[in-house]
């Protein structure tokens, strides 16, 4: 890291980032070092982490294989748990027979949604990507016939007249058997230890300061989450900020080692000898 009192950390504006780090980046937590934020779509911090352009940064499970080289992954800040996969939509049901030859657009190349796609192997036709904000709408249009939805569209896809295909969540642990990695927050390698390690704490801690005072992120939340509803905004909270956000553990370990595992054979990449996490 070019400056030691400094670690730029990338978040996106989702609710469950806003609401765990809000305290970090508030100075409600101590930190030995000053943070300089970079909010932005989660596939602009995938390309962000592939060019190892920040000290830390949340990102996708899907982009590990290509940047686990260059960086560890914390045990705090990540979005892991069940029931709580990416799920594909579309306007009318289509029975499976249809899967193969389906148009789909996804919410980035290198999301854990598009890798979960790939993984199941049954989608094999074109395959575009877009903000997921456009998701739906180039699906309700006709611009695609099916679409991968993250993020509050699992909690409003009905309400676009669309219909739900397939949960990858619920197939991920159908042959898994373990709950659905979606994103961490991952450190650069070169980022000294003590520094690295000082961030998970406080990120944890920041997780803890959000449990204990729920409404102190509210504004910060909404200003980021934009048109999103109060409502759905606590919900995306309460589905996406889990046991594992604040930790791990072996299990949470466990289940990103099994997916990235997978990911990176169909890669045709080799695990870091180092290893995946901090």
């Amino acid at each position: 890291m070019p400056d030691a009192a400094v670690l730029s950390l990338g978040l996106s504006p989702c609710p469950n980032d806003t609401h765990i780090l809000h305290a970090l980046l508030h100075g409600l937590v101590r930190l030995p070092f000053n943070i300089r934020p970079h909010v932005a779509d989660v596939e602009e911090l995938n390309a962000l982490a592939r060019s190892a352009a920040l000290d830390a940064t949340k990102l996708s499970l899907g982009v590990v294989p290509y940047v686990m080289r260059d960086y560890a992954l914390l045990s705090s800040g990540a979005a892991l748990g069940r029931g709580v996969g990416p799920l594909v939509v579309a306007r009318k049901p289509l029975p499976e027979r249809a899967w193969p030859q389906a148009r789909v657009v996804v919410p980035g190349l290198m999301t854990t949604a598009n890798l979960l796609l790939d993984l199941h192997g049954g989608f094999q036709g074109e395959r575009r990507e877009m903000l997921f904000s456009a998701v739906m709408p180039a699906v309700r249009c006709g611009g695609a016939d099916m679409g991968v939805v993250i993020h509050e569209g699992r909690f409003t896809y009905a309400r676009q007249g669309l219909v739900k295909i397939l949960d990858l969540g619920e197939w991920w642990e159908s042959v898994s058997h373990a709950p659905l990695p979606l994103g961490a927050i991952a450190v650069r390698r070169d980022v000294p230890g003590p520094i690295a390690l000082a961030l998970q704490k406080a990120i944890a801690e920041s997780l803890d300061y959000a449990s204990e005072h729920p409404e102190a992120s509210g504004e910060f939340v909404r200003a980021h989450a934009q048109e999103m509803e109060e409502g759905v905004m606590r919900e995306h909270i309460r589905t996406f900020v889990t046991g594992f956000s604040h930790d791990l553990g072996q299990a949470g370990r466990a289940a990103i080692e099994e997916l990235v595992t997978r990911a990176a054979g169909l890669r045709g990449q080799e695990m870091p000898a180092q290893g995946l996490f901090l």
